[in-house]
């Protein structure tokens, strides 16, 4: 793609930046320039020094060395207010919403328009700027909807709007499109195009190598906390940029293997969830890949929650085993030996104030319980197994689950359903935000667990993913099942047309 006139003086530039936390180097000596109207791609795997970089840039986290010139002029950037009233605006990966409030307040959070001598708030002020705000996105979002309410979707437009309210002349994008449908990553990539248009500058962080090339100018590769190279985008192809990411060839990302599935461990007739979805069958075999497509909102999320007891069927039943079960919570659903893995790893997965070993450990502590009091040797000693083979990267068992990278926090929860010897592991987005080097590893593993006998339900938006990782694809469409689809029959133009209900295209595909 064409980019931006070179400029004289970069909008941004970060020096020598350094940055040290107990253990890890994160950031050694790296640089970084962004001219007017660019978008510029940070990449690396996890771990790299991307989030610690823009975090800098945000204000949330200060250098240990280097310097911050903003328009050639230097800058110490003291906190994230600060950064805003600089110009730079940070959308970060997970959401930071506040879901008790409509999208309006949230929105116009920090800066709310008052009316009056008594200084009310002009709610109707707040109605029409919110509305403007989302209309770029051609979402029909109601501006008084409380957010809880609204799909990880549309939380997603409504951080990305409320960043750009800010009047931002730097907007950083932390994996923006990890929760976007192709449709509303489409009129993303419309609104930063009119972005750069307007003079606004972009730092792109994405793990899907095919959104680098769409939208930046160039493109910045991090590599354990050092900068391998900034090149232009057009002059390079994808294997150059993964070849310098991870530092060697990935030939084969997903790495599938040739299985033979045993008998069946799971059998669905007919279940329904009110308003979510209906009269959806399907069996799961031992050894098994079981691929989940649709577009967002399809039901593939929900359905997987009712398997695993979090919600109740309103209708139809579960077999495990041959024999019709009640799965009426996540207690219950361990018992059985289900696994899941939630797409929101935040908020469903993780428990943040816990160290690895504790995160490791959560789902099972009666194994390491006596008389009431833990063993921690014995907890640790676990936690330090998984540590090994999940090649989870992090100083020891005892550090803080939040200052793991996206990767290895998703290692760590995989690692604690492993703990549990399941039969059936179900995974909702399992790479989503996660470099890769680390989505190869967590393939790797899937494929492993699948050869030894573990039953596999797969979620995922990512095509290329389920294609390249099922054995067969179940394709829902509006919260029922279009078609069950053999890996040997699947394309990527069968497996859309599926999705988008239309399954008499879908038989000419084939």
């Amino acid at each position: 793609m064409t980019g931006p006139a070179e400029a004289a003086v970069p909008v941004l530039e970060a020096l020598g930046i350094t940055k040290r936390f107990p253990g890890v180097l994160a950031l050694d000596t790296v640089d970084f320039d962004l001219a007017p109207g660019e978008a510029h791609a940070l990449i690396g795997e996890n771990g790299a020094g991307k989030s610690t970089l823009i975090k800098i840039l945000g204000g949330a986290v200060q250098p240990d060395s280097g310097e911050i010139r903003l328009g050639g002029t230097r800058v110490d950037i003291a906190d994230p207010r600060h950064a805003r009233l600089n110009g730079i605006a940070v959308v970060h990966q997970e959401l930071t919403l506040f879901p008790v409030l409509t999208v309006a307040e949230n929105l116009m959070a920090g800066d709310v328009p008052v009316q009056g001598p008594l200084r009310f708030v002009d709610r109707k002020r707040v109605r029409e700027t919110a509305a403007r705000a989302l209309e770029q996105f051609e979402l029909s979002i109601d501006p008084d909807t409380p957010v809880r309410l609204l799909s990880v979707a549309q939380q997603q437009v409504v951080e990305i709007a409320r960043a750009l309210l800010q009047n931002a002349r730097i907007l950083v994008l932390d994996e923006p499109t990890s929760a976007l449908s192709d449709h509303e990553t489409a009129l993303l990539f419309k609104a930063i195009g009119r972005l750069k248009a307007s003079g606004i500058s972009i730092i792109y962080i994405s793990h899907r190598m095919h959104e680098v090339f769409a939208i930046a100018d160039r493109a910045t590769v991090l590599r354990d906390g050092r900068k391998v190279d900034t090149v232009r985008v057009s002059s390079v192809g994808m294997d150059d940029l993964i070849r310098m990411m991870v530092g060697r060839n990935l030939t084969d990302l997903f790495g599938r293997k040739s299985s033979s599935p045993g008998e069946e461990i799971l059998r669905v007739e007919d279940l329904s969830l009110s308003g979510e979805f209906q009269h959806v069958s399907f069996t799961l075999r031992r050894g098994e890949i079981l691929g989940f497509a649709g577009l967002i909102g399809a039901g593939r999320t929900q359905l997987a929650r009712c398997l695993f007891g979090v919600e109740q069927a309103t209708e139809g039943a579960i077999y495990f085993k041959g024999r019709k079960t009640r799965i009426d919570s996540p207690a219950r659903a361990m018992r059985r030996g289900i696994a899941y893995l939630s797409e929101n790893r935040r908020l469903e997965g993780l428990f943040y104030g816990m160290d690895v070993r504790e995160n490791v450990s959560v789902t099972h502590l009666k194994h390491f319980s006596r008389l009431g009091f833990v063993d921690r040797k014995a907890e640790g000693a676990e936690a330090k197994d998984y540590i090994t083979r999940m090649r989870i990267q992090t100083p020891g068992m005892d550090q803080r689950i939040m200052n793991l990278s996206g990767g290895n926090q998703q290692k760590v929860i995989i690692a604690r359903w492993l703990a549990i010897q399941p039969q059936v592991l179900i995974v909702d987005e399992p790479t989503r935000g996660i470099d890769v080097g680390a989505k190869a590893e967590i393939y790797a593993l899937l494929h492993r667990l699948a050869a030894e006998g573990m039953a596999i339900m797969l979620i995922s938006s990512e095509l290329p993913e389920v294609l390249g990782m099922s054995d067969r694809i179940a394709v829902m469409f509006e919260g029922r099942i279009t078609g069950i689809v053999e890996n040997s029959d699947a394309t990527q133009e069968r497996i859309m047309a599926l999705a988008a209900g239309l399954a008499g295209l879908a038989e000419k595909e084939r």
